[in-house]
């Protein structure tokens, strides 16, 4: 392989399916309860899969929100934007073919998108 095989192949960036289970996996590993992933991908031509987690406090959210960051980011991803983060009950990061959300119960409950999306199917994040 020559030099610029090389680096195109050590700086790709893995699908959309890898990035949104490790992005679970962050969130489980920092205490995230309910993680789920959802297939988006014959729902919505937005994005491919949609992160959702539930933290327990705003630290713990914000916790959260900054370990996916940084784990897309050593994966070579930049986050396209970000909302909720300074209210703290719920933050959405958006990596393009990945959106990721992090609520707390409350707000989990009252927006309810995985009975907005209970058609997505659900991944076995755990698995990948």
């Amino acid at each position: 392989m020559n030099s610029a095989t090389m680096t195109s192949i050590s700086t790709r960036i893995p699908a959309a399916l890898e990035r949104a289970a490790h992005c679970a996996r962050v969130a489980s590993d920092n205490k995230a309860q309910n993680v789920l992933v959802l297939d988006m991908r014959g729902i919505t031509p937005l994005y491919d899969f949609l992160v959702l987690a539930t933290g327990a406090s705003r630290r713990q959210i914000h916790t959260l929100a900054e370990e996916i960051d940084a784990a897309m980011r050593g994966f070579g991803d930049v986050r396209l934007s970000i909302e909720g983060y300074q209210v703290g009950k719920w933050v959405v990061q958006d990596y393009g073919d990945v959106v990721v959300h992090v609520f707390d119960g409350e707000s989990r409950s009252y927006y309810g998108l995985e009975d907005l999306w209970a058609d997505a199917p659900h991944l076995d994040w755990e698995r990948v």
